[in-house]
């Protein structure tokens, strides 16, 4: 089987050193800090010897639930491949989505957000935990669908190959045809920003087509540049913290949950629900931005007349 993400690390590589060259001699508003990318690498290897000690159970699941398959997708068949490109990609949309939305989600997928700085070395900011939270378990229908366990691996490849060049400020905008239907850097950048108006939209892995019908589409806005990193920012370049805080976070929670209720709103509540209210979710975060800029908005209005 080839694997697409093999293959392209030699470009990974050296296009992070490129990026580098540039913001050093000036040619890019990219911002690199050493010990931010060498956090972001030593995520990345970590990430690759994580996912080897899972790949057994979800190859393993994969290839049973295949053996169920309610059709036979041919392999070799060029519709095959479209079709399958479709369906993996909004399957990524729902998972990103699940990943930002749903605290137990959230605290696998964090790390990947907790760099303050925004380029290609933020891509290999992976996670070590991905493969024990179950998210894997969306791509299953694809197998039941009939599609071959190895055409998914490849296609989710691809997925992860594309994503790696759109983490970078050195792209502005696109041709419009292609902002419109593509996963672009400005697309990516509003995803990886902590601004209020900005939380919690475009989980677009190629396509950015979904965040356009599933209404979590928010285009960058030149007079508001992105602010990267996450709502609380870790502050320090502690390894095991960038890879564990949430987790760890999620346990202390768990202890001082008084009902079964606080412990499920703990877990699988919004990042930042609270029983009492007293921490704010994304959600609570943008309705505040909205209220300010329509009060905003009243009070140019009011000065105009």
């Amino acid at each position: 089987m080839i694997d697409p993400v093999t293959l392209a690390t030699p470009f990974f590589i050296l296009a992070v050193i490129l990026e580098i060259v540039l913001a050093r001699l000036g040619r890019t508003t990219t911002r690199y800090e050493t010990k931010d990318t060498l956090i972001s690498l030593c995520m990345g290897l970590g990430s690759t010897v994580a996912g080897v000690l899972v790949a057994g159970v979800i190859f393993g699941a994969t290839l049973w639930v295949s053996q169920h398959r309610i059709l036979t997708v041919p392999m070799n068949a060029w519709w095959a491949w479209v079709l399958v490109f479709f369906l993996e990609d909004m399957t990524y949309y729902w998972f990103h989505r699940l990943s930002h939305e749903r605290r137990f989600w959230w605290a696998a997928h964090v790390n990947h957000h907790s760099s303050q700085h925004y380029n290609l070395s933020t891509a290999l900011r992976q996670t070590w935990t991905g493969g024990v939270n179950g998210s894997w378990l969306l791509w299953l229908p694809l197998a039941f669908l009939g599609f071959p366990p190895a055409m998914i691996a490849i296609e989710k490849s691809i997925s992860l190959v594309y994503q790696f060049w759109i983490h970078t400020e050195a792209i502005r905008r696109l041709p419009r045809p292609i902002e419109a239907v593509m996963n672009t850097p400005s697309h990516h950048r509003v995803h990886h920003a902590r601004n209020p108006r900005y939380l919690d939209s475009n989980y677009a892995g190629i396509l950015i087509i979904w965040d356009r019908m599933f209404g979590t589409f928010t285009p960058e806005d030149e007079a508001e540049p992105p602010r990267y990193g996450i709502v609380k920012n870790l502050g320090d370049f502690n390894l095991l913290r960038a890879a564990f805080h949430e987790w760890a976070a999620i346990a202390q929670d768990l202890a001082h949950a008084r009902s079964p209720r606080e412990a499920w709103g703990y877990l699988f509540g919004p990042p930042g629900w609270s029983p009492d209210g007293s921490r704010q979710t994304s959600a609570d975060l943008k309705a505040a931005w909205r209220q300010r800029e329509r009060d905003r908005l009243v009070l140019r209005q009011d000065e105009a007349t």
